[in-house]
């Protein structure tokens, strides 16, 4: 049996996804972003925190969800991989949960191909799907975002 985890759920259009509890710093109110030029498309912008220049991703591009404008009520998720800290732009931070082994499965078990999803947690209330920030960019738009940083 596979040791439990916890991870960090969050809600996009009432779906939940999460994060790795490792990878999340904090979680703070919405707040303004700076468009980047020249980003990845599924890189909303930048922001400033703590007096560092931090990438925001929009999970609603990468996941085809319907875009919609940043609303007061909005979460942004801090977390860290292993290049940087990055942002999430969420509609709601759920909590934390215990993944129990026999909870989770394997994403190519479930999901093959999809590189940023690590695995789907089932769970009595529905799915989730816990995401790995680390492999969310590809290759290519990882040196388009370290290029668009260059100037910021």
């Amino acid at each position: 049996m596979r040791p439990s985890s916890f991870a960090v759920t969050f809600a996009l259009d009432g779906q939940r996804y999460a994060l790795d509890l490792s990878a999340v710093q904090f979680v703070v109110r919405a707040v303004e972003i700076t468009p980047l030029p020249h980003a990845p498309d599924c890189v909303a912008g930048i922001i400033n925190v703590r007096g560092h220049v931090v990438p925001v991703f929009n999970p609603r591009r990468r996941f085809h969800l319907p875009e919609r404008e940043l609303r007061p009520e909005d979460h942004i998720l801090l977390a860290r991989t292993t290049r940087r800290w990055v942002a999430l732009v969420v509609d709601a931070v759920d909590g934390v949960v215990e993944c129990a082994g026999n909870e989770t499965v394997p994403a190519d078990a479930v999901l093959p191909g999809t590189d940023y999803v690590a695995g789907v947690v089932k769970r009595p209330d529905g799915l989730i799907l816990i995401h790995d920030l680390n492999t969310f960019l590809s290759l290519d738009e990882e040196q388009a975002l370290e290029t668009a940083l260059e100037p910021a």
